[in-house]
């Protein structure tokens, strides 16, 4: 890569209609977010690293999934917990450059 660093993005997953999904947060871009949903199964660490593989990006070397809970309707302390998981990525196309 000449040097170069490959560029950085965040991972993150969370659960919609019944199943866990997976995307790749693309700041700054037209382009479609890079996604895998997943069964109905909670997905397992190699799961999600299988699935960030097939979306072509790997974890960042040390990087761990991180959770945070955020609100399904924002400000209304009734409303059901959203689990959103998340962790940093590079390209496999950038770091094989």
């Amino acid at each position: 890569m000449n040097g170069q660093t490959a560029p950085e993005f965040t991972a993150q997953m969370s659960l919609r209609d019944g199943r866990w999904g997976l995307y790749v947060v693309l700041l700054n871009t037209s382009e479609r977010w890079p996604e895998h949903r997943f069964g109905r199964t909670i997905p397992t660490l190699t799961d999600r690293t299988d699935a960030l593989s097939v979306l072509g990006f790997e974890p960042v070397p040390g990087a761990e999934w991180t959770w945070t809970e955020d609100s399904e309707t924002p400000n209304n302390p009734a409303s059901p917990v959203v689990l959103i998981a998340a962790i940093r990525v590079r390209s496999w196309s950038e770091v094989r450059a």
